[in-house]
């Protein structure tokens, strides 16, 4: 019997392991629906903040991917978790899109729009609608020692025909260069993204997969987790980043359609 049968709670990324852009990658409407069909659970975790939960569930149905509030956990919301946490009621200065920073303040943060006043974190996501001034906020506001956040360590974010753009590790980037301060990266592949989404379903890690495109984000996360992690080839990771990254999957495929006889 394959490993893969036994598992009953599946976490998903998206970009570049079910889709890419507005795409489905072939075969992954099949593989939703065994999951499905054979009574599995699963979570679109994707550590793009770029979208809220709302607005990817709204992008999975034009796509034509079945998913309710109960299938969506993004490193937004694990980030709200994060900054709740360390103060309940933090005043945060966001880097990032309008759908993040409402996402926020529906979790019961305050949203700071001008950097102004007392700030108790700086979090900065993957930012598409990213302007100079608030990279100016941000440095003054890290050159004043505020605390800083990242939703995310991805480099880059991988789109058709092999190309990609830059993601919230890239734009923090910017801000190291230019404070000297590093962030402290929420999302994947930090094992409390999966735990928390693992305790949030009232799942068990060993039975659980995480399935990505990217070693050093979903699989990484899924080892210091101690979920079985399986690498598609479909996105941004090659087989030859295996050693280079030092991250070994239990189990590479193609894509997700490579995934679907198994479950079987």
């Amino acid at each position: 019997m394959n490993v893969i049968t036994e598992k009953n709670l599946f976490f998903l990324d998206m970009d570049g392991t079910v889709y890419l852009e507005n795409e489905l990658i072939p075969g992954a409407a099949e593989f939703i629906d065994t999951l499905i069909k054979t009574g599995r659970d699963y979570v679109f975790m994707t550590n793009n903040s770029s979208k809220s939960a709302e607005l990817y569930l709204e992008k999975l149905k034009k796509i034509g991917l079945p998913a309710g509030k109960e299938n969506i956990f993004t490193s937004g919301m694990a980030a709200a978790v994060y900054i709740k946490q360390q103060k309940k009621s933090a005043r945060v200065y966001v880097v990032g899109t309008s759908s993040l920073r409402k996402e926020l303040s529906e979790s019961g943060l305050e949203i700071s729009e001008d950097g102004k006043g007392e700030i108790d974190y700086l979090l900065v996501g993957y930012d598409t609608e990213l302007g100079y001034k608030k990279l100016e906020i941000a440095c003054e506001l890290l050159c004043e020692g505020v605390p800083f956040l990242a939703t995310n360590p991805d480099v880059v974010c991988p789109v058709r025909n092999k190309r990609y753009l830059p993601d919230c590790a890239t734009i923090c980037y910017m801000l190291e260069k230019a404070t000297g301060k590093t962030p402290f990266y929420i999302g994947k592949p930090r094992a409390q993204m999966a735990l928390t989404a693992i305790e949030w379903k009232g799942g068990k890690a060993e039975k659980s997969a995480i399935v990505g495109d990217r070693l050093y984000t979903d699989i990484a996360c899924g080892k210091n987790a101690g979920i079985y992690s399986v690498l598609v080839l479909s996105g941004e990771s090659t087989v030859e980043d295996i050693e280079k990254y030092g991250v070994m999957p239990d189990l590479t495929v193609d894509s997700v359609k490579d995934l679907t006889p198994m479950l079987l």
